[in-house]
């Protein structure tokens, strides 16, 4: 759109709305979001209500009564005339269990009643509990907090004593963000208002005719900022660094106006690279998948083309009753091949090790076996829960196998003498359940800021990988660059306790690629 139809435009909308809000102008003034509006509807002697010597023009009952002789009933009406709801909490008022007050100024209340239409007798209740309609002194009247929604009222008909009719009434209060005023119905006596109904709707639609007119080049969806692209995208892969994805895709949605389907499955990541690379890139299998791993694909997957998104951490964990703050690497590997069966060996309780471990799939067990046992794999599992050995080799450690991080987490919590590793957060309070504590690996701590100096050795670089290199207008191109360069990808990854390689620390170490 040119310059100059740009200029047409607004010119037009603002004719638009200046001749719909002209008939509005002479008798309607704007409303604020919360309006609390209140009227005297009537008030009306009942009695003589004039000098005692004076005659008295009236008949009826109260002239018999002579505590009634200068009685005089008013009827008070409160309304919610905004555009909000008014809750109970955005009175404004002292004392706090009261919202409004109504002074009826030279007179006394004898009694109030309180009236209500059929659509608002679900407001009776605050009349009828505490706190109430209260009477302060003799002319002060409490009112207390009601809610309304737009367009909802009660009425309030007090019997009055000591007064002539026509006596100042006050309403005072505040609204939180609103007002509290008084208003009144149009009576005969008043002035009609500058336009009449049909030309008000006239008006409004030629109003809204003209608005449609100019504003249906506006219409169209409005352009994606130049970061995203659209399609739908499946993100599959490490479980470890399920919770990143999970943020990412939702950050990366919410960016791009919710134009772009993101799901994420993620499964384990050998289990998400080998369906990678079988699925061939054929459609609805390989194109528009991205599968994360935890550490390097395969060789034989060549047609795998990969991206270096953070280092990821990992810990071992062990049960609070194994009071053991640090493990070297070399005893971690004679745990794990076995020479280690009961803490006691390692100066800590007299509890036999339980090592609870991931299934074969999983980047995060692939980590520990290249990282920090040497290449070797873990012993063969005994067990199927982590309690009742399923095979008699008593001379073998206990050993079961599980399919998740957070399965590993809570077998190991509740399992005395129990050993397992998980990503860092994780295991890391808030998110760890209670029951376990990370351990130091050579007295090192993972730490994200110092894995360039620290040598922390259970860590691994996050990969992701799509069949083929995608193009650069791809939603998995546009994805993968958000994750890698952009300030808000970045923190989301950090957050979660992983190295970004976007950083200068992760730039030295995901391109050492140890």
């Amino acid at each position: 759109m040119g310059r100059l139809d740009i200029i047409f435009t607004v010119a037009g909308l603002v004719l638009g709305v200046f001749s719909m809000a002209i008939p509005f102008i002479a008798d309607l003034r704007a409303r604020r979001s919360r309006r609390i509006g209140f009227r005297k509807q009537m008030d009306i002697a009942i009695g003589h209500n004039g000098p005692p010597h004076a005659s008295d023009p009236r008949l009826g009952l109260f002239n018999d009564l002579p505590a009634m002789r200068d009685a005089t009933l008013v009827l008070l009406r409160i309304e919610n005339d905004g555009t909000r709801h008014i809750e109970e909490s955005d009175y404004v008022h002292s004392p706090r269990e009261y919202g409004l007050t109504a002074e009826f100024t030279g007179r006394r209340i004898e009694a109030q009643d309180v009236t209500l239409p059929p659509e608002h007798t679900n407001l009776m209740g605050y009349f009828e509990d505490e706190p109430g309609l209260r009477v302060v002194g003799s002319s002060t009247l409490l009112i207390p907090r009601v809610p309304l929604r737009p367009g909802a009222f009660y009425k309030i008909l007090v019997l009055l004593t000591g007064g002539e009719e026509g006596g100042r009434v006050t309403v005072t209060g505040d609204v939180r963000d609103g007002s509290l005023h008084e208003n009144h119905s149009l009576t005969p006596d008043e002035k009609p208002p500058v336009f009449s109904k049909r030309a008000r709707w006239t008006t409004v639609v030629l109003g809204l005719c003209l608005i449609a007119a100019v504003t249906l080049p506006l219409l169209l969806p409005p352009a994606l900022p130049g970061d995203c692209e659209t399609g739908t995208l499946r993100l599959t892969g490490s479980t470890a660094f399920e919770p990143v994805l999970n943020e990412l895709a939702q950050k990366y949605r919410d960016h791009c106006q919710d134009r772009p389907t993101i799901t994420v499955a993620a499964y384990g990541s050998r289990t998400g690279v080998r369906e990678l690379a079988l699925s061939g890139g054929k459609p609805q299998q390989g194109a528009g998948v991205v599968a994360f791993s935890d550490g390097p694909r395969p060789a034989s997957y060549t047609g795998l083309s990969e991206s270096r998104i953070a280092v990821s951490l990992f810990t071992l964990v062990v049960h609070d009753d194994v009071r053991l703050k640090n493990l070297s690497v070399a005893d971690v590997r004679r745990l794990y091949r076995g020479e280690i069966r009961d803490w006691s060996q390692l100066g800590g309780p007299r509890l036999p090790v339980v090592l609870v471990s991931r299934s074969s799939g999983s980047g995060t067990r692939s980590a520990l076996t290249s990282r920090v046992l040497g290449g070797a794999d873990e012993p063969p599992a005994t067990s199927d829960d982590c309690v009742n050995r399923k095979v008699r080799s008593p001379s073998s450690v206990l050993r079961c196998e599980l399919d998740s991080t957070e399965q590993v987490l809570q077998a190991v919590a509740r399992t005395p003498g129990a050993l397992g590793y998980s990503e860092l957060r994780a295991a890391s309070p808030p998110d760890a359940p209670h029951g376990l504590h990370t351990v130091t690996l050579d007295g090192r701590a993972p730490d994200p800021d110092r894995l360039d100096k620290g040598g922390y050795p259970y860590r691994e670089i996050e990969y992701a990988y799509t069949y083929g290199r995608p193009p650069a207008d791809s939603l998995a191109s546009s994805f993968l660059s958000y994750a890698v360069d952009n300030g808000t990808g970045k923190g989301v990854v950090a957050a979660h306790g992983h190295l970004p390689c976007g950083t200068p620390v992760g730039l030295r170490v995901c391109g050492k690629g140890d």
